[in-house]
């Protein structure tokens, strides 16, 4: 479990897909990355039941899709502290590496599903289309600036040094 994402991405292979989790206390939303990690897709939204089922379910998920670590959104608060949310995430992180050894980073999640929302509403979705995809999509978000963040610090590192 890494807190800095740096040393996440370090940690992570060369090439393999990234599972991003947006942690509710009702619903679990997973998105994947490509191989190459450039691009994140929404893929399911798990209905939390126990720790154990919902843990199996994830690991069948980023077992099937090769997957070499976990992104999971933080809730920050707006004024970078965090709140029981996040000490919830970070739980459920530790916990999860009791019965995994991939890598798992945190990312700032903050106005995610927000920002989802606010896109669905533009796209003239139904409330309840909404509320059934909302929390992959969001998931998706969170992984795609993971992502982004990635492909920033692949190309700080292979750049010849300045001078």
């Amino acid at each position: 479990m890494f807190d800095d994402f740096t040393t996440f991405c370090a940690a992570l292979p060369p090439v393999g897909s990234i599972a991003g989790l947006d942690l509710g206390t009702k619903t679990l939303g997973v998105a994947v990355s490509d191989p190459g990690r450039t691009v994140a897709s929404p893929l399911e939204t798990i209905a939390r039941t126990r720790f154990t089922a919902d843990v199996d379910r994830l690991l069948w998920l980023s077992e099937s899709r090769r997957c070499a670590g976990f992104v999971l959104g933080l809730p920050v608060n707006m004024d970078g502290s965090e709140g029981p949310r996040a000490q919830a995430t970070r739980a459920f992180a530790r916990n999860l590496t009791r019965r995994t050894d991939l890598p798992i980073g945190f990312w700032d999640e903050r106005l995610s599903t927000a920002a989802v929302e606010r896109l669905m509403i533009s796209f003239d979705t139904s409330r309840k289309k909404r509320a059934e995809q909302v929390d992959r999509l969001a998931a998706a978000y969170i992984l795609q600036g993971a992502l982004d963040r990635l492909s920033t610090i692949r190309r700080n590192l292979s750049a010849p040094p300045i001078g």
